[in-house]
């Protein structure tokens, strides 16, 4: 099974009618993707309550892709609300549980920071959150090449797959040390992410203006280049049950048509869209 889906719902105009309400927003989104990755919780635990509501408005087989809080993978800058490690994984975790509960938690995306090298201290920092998260699907996305190195690929797949991390490929620029190469390997026989960073090279190594995550992601794949993936998800369907496709190239407006145009590639019938937005994906 292959799922498509977007990096967030909220800002993708193509897909709603002029003057959608945002609280209706997720409703229409489900409608056309049966995935979505959840970034609010990147920057805030968010209520169990608010979980519970996404829950009960999406439909039975929806999924959720859940980034983990920044603080549990060291992004975290400023003062931590939290006393300690261990508060902080258990408000996450009883924050996602609706999710659980309906079964609609397809995994908790683990992406950490530039500056995350290969290390045995930050082996040991994956494991303890691998044992904090006591039993949640875990999908584990690195961005320092030192952990693709030709002498450490091996071994970090061996390692993901022995601690039963999910593997979170990525197509993103190649641009060392702060970007890892796309590694069609799976290391877990049920799911594996694939996500869609966009190919901006000068954009990606543009860090410190205050529009900095915009130039990031403003990137529009061509039909060759989703040729090209089509191929690639064909090759891990062998190796994995189920594989979750997020399209994160937002800043243009570029995910949701990349999205649709790659579900159409793929054979599948992308859900009704907006009745003006239509030609946008002719």
């Amino acid at each position: 099974m292959i799922r498509i889906g977007l990096a967030g719902w909220g800002d993708h105009d193509d897909l709603y009618v002029q003057g959608t309400p945002a609280r209706d927003k997720l409703k229409v989104y489900s409608k056309h993707f049966p995935v979505v990755e959840v970034d609010s919780s990147f920057y805030a635990v968010q209520k169990a309550e608010l979980y519970e509501r996404w829950a009960a408005e999406t439909p039975a087989g929806f999924a959720f892709l859940v980034k983990a809080y920044q603080g549990m993978t060291g992004h975290l800058r400023g003062a931590n609300p939290f006393s300690d490690n261990d508060s902080m994984f258990s408000a996450f975790k009883e924050s996602i549980e609706p999710l659980r509960e309906a079964g609609k938690l397809k995994a908790v995306l683990f992406q950490y920071p530039p500056w995350f090298e290969c290390d045995r201290n930050n082996v040991a920092l994956l494991r303890a959150a691998k044992d904090r998260m006591d039993g949640i699907p875990l999908a584990l996305e690195f961005r320092h090449q030192s952990w693709f190195t030709p002498e450490m690929r091996d071994k970090t797949l061996s390692f993901m797959r022995e601690e039963g991390w999910i593997h979170s490929i990525c197509d993103e620029p190649q641009v060392e040390p702060g970007s890892v190469p796309t590694v069609l390997q799976p290391t877990d026989k049920k799911l594996t992410v694939v996500r869609f960073h966009g190919r901006n090279a000068a954009g990606w190594s543009s860090g410190g203006g205050s529009n900095w995550r915009e130039v990031r992601y403003l990137y529009r794949y061509n039909r060759e280049e989703l040729l090209e993936w089509c191929e690639h998800l064909r090759l891990l369907e062998r190796e994995t049950e189920e594989l979750c496709v997020i399209f994160n190239n937002n800043s243009g407006g570029d995910a949701a048509e990349n999205a649709v145009e790659f579900m159409k590639l793929l054979g599948q019938e992308p859900g009704e869209l907006a009745p003006k937005q239509l030609d946008l994906f002719d």
